[in-house]
């Protein structure tokens, strides 16, 4: 009689456990972001060697349901005078005329315009990417890591410098500095505010 009852218990237990990971893993959407867990960074090839670099100030607002990614309301400012090339001297370089001309164009912004979802934890991106007074569409894969109350969202996406004149005169040729950059981030969210 005792093993009949162990066993509907652990048929009880394996439910409830399965009912569980079953139910959304958050109940209400993303809001926040711990900014200490979250990053902006770039990778680009120089002379055909690859580089490395980030950028220290973003400010980054977020709503995002995993259950109704369609209402998603995101967008990113990167404040570009924060570049950390690993250089001081190409980074000052950089936030010059021919490349960011930060004094005219101090950041770089990205809007959300859609979000579907194309399989678990991982959804379809289109937002519009502005830099030096450009705009240009960008897509990528959105992925989704719930942890509790939070998630980890990240994502790349490859976008060309000169579609935004990002090294203008001498340095819109590619044979020093490669066209193609790699943007990747990473955003720790919270629910709630």
């Amino acid at each position: 009689m005792s093993s009949i009852f162990k066993t509907i218990s652990l048929a009880a237990a394996l439910a409830t456990i399965a009912l569980a990971f079953a139910a959304p893993s958050h109940a209400a959407p993303y809001q926040a972001v711990q900014m200490d867990k979250s990053h902006v960074k770039f990778s680009y090839k120089q002379m055909g060697v690859g580089m490395d670099g980030h950028f220290a100030k973003f400010t980054p607002q977020i709503s995002f349901d995993p259950a109704k990614p369609e209402l998603t309301k995101a967008s990113i400012e990167v404040d570009l005078t924060s570049i950390d090339t690993g250089s001081g001297e190409a980074d000052q370089e950089v936030v010059g005329k021919s490349w960011f001309n930060a004094p005219a164009f101090p950041k770089a912004v990205f809007i959300a315009k859609q979000v579907k979802q194309t399989a678990p934890n991982v959804y379809e991106v289109l937002g519009s990417l502005s830099i030096k007074g450009r705009s240009r569409d960008v897509k990528f894969e959105l992925k989704h890591k719930p942890q509790g109350t939070v998630g980890v969202l990240s994502g790349s996406f490859t976008l060309q410098r000169a579609d935004y004149a990002i090294g203008e005169g001498s340095w819109s040729k590619f044979d020093v500095v490669a066209n193609d950059v790699v943007v990747s981030f990473q955003i720790t969210a919270l629910t709630g505010k």
